[in-house]
């Protein structure tokens, strides 16, 4: 094997092994380093994404919410299903299946690329040289003239809550929970923590969201994120905002979480597992020894063609500031590939979906109110109900409403909220008209088939302009 490379990529998730695919499309030799597995000789490509993220979590979503609508909405459509059971190590089992297949689907791609896969833990020695430490401690070096650094995140863990994996754990034990608890914890009010959440509280176990902010999710306009909490109520969450964690104690099996509230009144919470799910960290360990320059949060300073101060080191996805999301990890890894190959790639991080995989999800895209007001941006909005839209009526899935953000003068799309049916393929369509450059007519004079969902979007759309039709 060749150790000598055009490019070294170190991280085989969504952002690394597109980023070693699409160099390899360009004619370039290409390594790539994953440690996940390597202990085992039996390396695991995809991340944290495909691994114990994204598609693990989509898996039990989509498990879950059957579960429920076959428990609660299936006798309105005239469907009866006698005495309805739970297993819990079969839904597991379909998940790891899901999981298992796509692995194999990215180490054949790997192999259909020409791609050398090294399985190890990989480290920058200098400009040029990577030092790969296999599952038994032997290290080989290897050369490259341009390396990527797409190591990821990890879930941050809090001094005073101790994750044990058993009674406090994180998302990487909450994908694999072998019975569903009675009482889960989560402390924290975000994507994670309430797609999560949303997956047990279905399956049966009483959930508590504890938020230290007024507000779930954020960076959600406020209207949003009350709706989204509405539903979630209904569906039956329970929301302690504004409650600060200071402590847990655990004894006989139970979690005892000590927290003071908005009028700092000290609260306890006892349940049998907590789960904590308060964001991510970059894994950016050890990278300044090397002379990688990070930031006060230990992101990663990158230019804008994601070069490191060190010449030919480059980093991407959650190493670097932007949101933590697998498909903005995908499109920067496609864009350094590009960038080496003398390529001209345009990425516009305003552009870049958000979705939350709750029911029903929620997807957004450019401005917020809160942030065209912060910038002096006059804005008409639109605002069409699922309630009103016949295709959401008919499947019972009416929650929910799409909000759409104009500009005043121009009529140019700012930026969109869906929370309601679909919302993350529903998002798509605005994003293609707002890259380029497009308006609120657009949408609105584009044909949509009905019945759909997606002729709330229309509708939105067409409110803006004070032309709603249905609503």
């Amino acid at each position: 094997m060749s150790s000598t490379f055009d490019l070294v990529v170190i991280g085989a998730g969504p952002g690394g092994y597109v980023c070693a695919i699409r160099a390899a499309q360009l004619g370039m030799t290409v390594a790539i380093v994953e440690k996940r597995g390597a202990d085992v000789k039996r390396v695991r490509l995809g991340g944290t994404c495909l691994n114990v993220g994204c598609i693990p979590s989509k898996a039990l979503l989509d498990s879950s919410e059957r579960f429920a609508d076959a428990k609660n909405h299936f006798g309105t459509h005239g469907i009866t299903v006698g005495n309805l059971g739970l297993d819990v190590g079969q839904m597991m089992k379909r998940k790891d299946g899901v999981v298992g297949s796509l692995t194999d689907g990215v180490a054949y791609l790997m192999k259909k690329n020409k791609i050398t896969v090294l399985a190890g833990t990989g480290r920058v020695v200098k400009a040029g040289q990577v030092a790969v430490t296999d599952g038994a401690g032997t290290t080989s070096e290897i050369t490259a003239k341009h390396i990527v650094l797409a190591m990821g995140s990890v879930p941050i863990e809090l001094p005073f809550l101790k994750i044990d994996g058993e009674q406090i754990v994180t998302s990487d034990h909450a994908i694999a929970f072998p019975q569903v608890p009675r009482h889960l914890i989560v402390v924290g009010g975000g994507v994670i923590g309430l797609e999560l959440g949303s997956v047990w509280a279905r399956l049966g176990s009483q959930v508590t969201v504890v938020e230290f902010l007024p507000q779930m999710c954020p960076f959600l306009d406020s209207d949003v994120a009350k709706e989204l909490q509405k539903v979630l109520t209904k569906q039956g969450l329970t929301f302690a905002l504004e409650t600060k964690v200071t402590g847990a104690t655990i004894n006989k099996g139970h979690v005892t979480l000590s927290a003071t509230d908005a009028q700092g009144k000290v609260v306890e919470f006892t349940g049998d597992r907590v789960l904590v799910a308060v964001g991510r960290r970059p894994l950016s360990d050890g990278l300044d020894q090397a002379g990688v320059t990070l930031d006060a949060r230990k992101r990663v300073q990158v230019d804008a063609r994601f070069t490191t101060n060190i010449p030919g080191v480059y980093a991407i996805g959650d190493l670097i500031p932007g949101p933590m999301l697998a498909h903005k990890a995908e499109e920067e890894g496609v864009a350094v590939a590009e960038f080496l190959a003398g390529q001209k790639p345009i990425i516009d991080h305003d552009l870049i979906p958000n979705v939350i995989y709750t029911h029903p999800e929620v997807a957004t895209i450019g401005l917020t109110e809160r942030q065209a007001s912060e910038k002096k941006i006059q804005i008409r909005t639109g605002r069409f109900a699922f309630a009103a839209n016949g295709r959401a009526k008919a499947s019972g899935e009416s929650d929910g409403f799409v909000k759409i953000l104009a500009d005043a003068t121009t009529d140019r799309l700012l930026g969109a909220a869906i929370i309601g049916p679909r919302a993350s393929d529903l998002i798509a369509e605005i994003a293609a008209v707002m890259s380029f450059g497009g308006s609120s007519e657009d949408i609105a004079r584009l044909c949509h088939a009905h019945p759909t969902v997606s002729e709330a979007v229309k509708e939105a759309a067409l409110d803006t302009l004070g032309r709603v039709l249905h609503g």
